[in-house]
């Protein structure tokens, strides 16, 4: 049975909201690296490792995308979630998955993991990033506990490489590829073991 929630904002308004959001995310995060002294919101650490950033980012998205199909095909609170994250967001073309996934990854990565993370550290910033994630029931109690697991890996990935390149590779393959997936068809996952 589908959960009832308010309809979906007209695509033109969710756009602007969306653009909003992720745009204030990122000024916060300029503001916040100026005012600890450091206004190069996209250098994080004392070294800068660029070649390994992308291919690490891309790696570790790739990963965590395969982790959450096969929770979606044996999982039922996998399944739930994906539904719930249906409801919620409504019907979403490939254009809107795109917006989603780039601003999401740009501006929540300049804020946690540019901004937070040199200055409060990777644990807390990954439990302020988890706070984010905080869902309208308990359905999606296991996206908050993921995105604080996720906080935390791309802390370290972001201090590791010095930069923000290969963290907002992950993001944006993360939630480009888990939005499609999610906008799919509402059939039941069959088990992975039932599969020949």
């Amino acid at each position: 049975m589908r959960h009832q929630f308010q309809s979906p904002a007209p695509p033109h308004s969710r756009t602007t909201l969306v653009l909003g959001l992720y745009a204030g995310m990122a000024l916060l995060a300029i503001f916040i690296a100026a005012w600890r002294g450091d206004p190069n919101v996209f250098a994080v650490g004392p070294h800068n490792d660029a070649m390994w950033g992308p291919p690490l980012g891309l790696a570790l998205g790739l990963a965590v995308v395969v982790f959450c199909r096969i929770a979606a095909a044996n999982w039922q609170w996998a399944q739930v979630l994906n539904r719930s994250f249906r409801d919620v967001l409504g019907p979403l073309t490939g254009r809107d998955i795109w917006l989603l996934a780039a601003t999401s990854s740009i501006g929540e990565e300049m804020l946690f993991r540019g901004a937070l993370t040199p200055w409060l550290g990777v644990w807390l910033q990954a439990a302020i990033f988890a706070l984010l994630h905080i869902g309208p029931g308990k359905r999606f109690v296991p996206w908050t506990i993921f995105a604080a697991l996720l906080g935390v890996a791309l802390g370290y990935l972001a201090m590791a490489t010095g930069n923000l390149a290969g963290v907002i590779i992950a993001h944006f393959v993360i939630n480009a590829l888990n939005l499609r997936q999610i906008m799919r068809d509402d059939s039941p996952a069959m088990p992975l073991l039932q599969r020949a």
